[in-house]
């Protein structure tokens, strides 16, 4: 009888992959398995070899981002709603900090360029609710109010995942995402109330 392979494996290789590459050990096939008890042929079973193995690592990371984008509860408060999305993928850098480093390494495809692409839709929606409430000017593009969010967003959490900046740095979140709705026509003092709530999650 053929043996079912074992999920629990290719999440241990990924872990693994992920934890070297934060203490920047060289990563080989050999190397990458060393103590976790399972094979070299592990990695070529999951994953078709090496060059397998990191285009997963990579959509692993937009998997987990997706994920924490899908967990974002939806309000009637569109600017609110897109706060709390950026606010999500700045947790979610911070949570695994080894994948957020390789996400955006195009050295290697993605095993599924869509899916990833879809993280920033979420975004996208609630850029539209809040052009379609009024909070936004009605020539707002939402794509680009998104992009504009996520540039934000990613800009910070670089900075502090891995350093050179302390993560109080993030709280430069508000004052900016304000300032960038404020400028696409929100009310200003509404604004920033919607903000520093959607900022929340990520404030602690």
């Amino acid at each position: 009888m053929a043996r079912t392979k074992d999920p629990a494996v290719r999440t241990l290789l990924l872990e693994r992959a992920g934890h070297m590459l934060r203490t920047r050990e060289p990563i080989t096939l050999r190397s990458l398995v060393a103590g976790t008890g399972v094979s070299t042929m592990a990695v070529y079973t999951w994953f078709g070899g090496m060059d397998g193995m990191w285009k997963a690592l990579r959509q692993e990371g937009f998997t987990r981002l997706a994920d924490r984008l899908a967990a974002v509860t939806m309000s009637a408060d569109p600017v609110r709603d897109l706060t709390a999305l950026v606010a999500a993928y700045l947790g979610n850098a911070l949570d695994h900090p080894d994948l957020y480093r390789v996400m955006f390494d195009a050295t290697y495809e993605l095993e599924d360029a869509e899916a990833a692409d879809q993280t920033l839709e979420y975004l996208v929606q609630a850029a539209g609710r809040g052009r379609e409430a009024g909070r936004f000017r009605a020539a707002t593009v939402p794509l680009e109010l998104a992009i504009q969010s996520w540039v934000i967003g990613h800009g910070l959490v670089s900075l502090v995942t891995p350093g050179p900046l302390p993560r109080e740095t993030l709280a430069h979140g508000v004052p900016m995402l304000t300032a960038l709705f404020v400028g696409t026509g929100d009310e200003p003092e509404r604004c920033r109330r919607s903000v520093q709530r959607g900022w929340k999650s990520v404030a602690g």
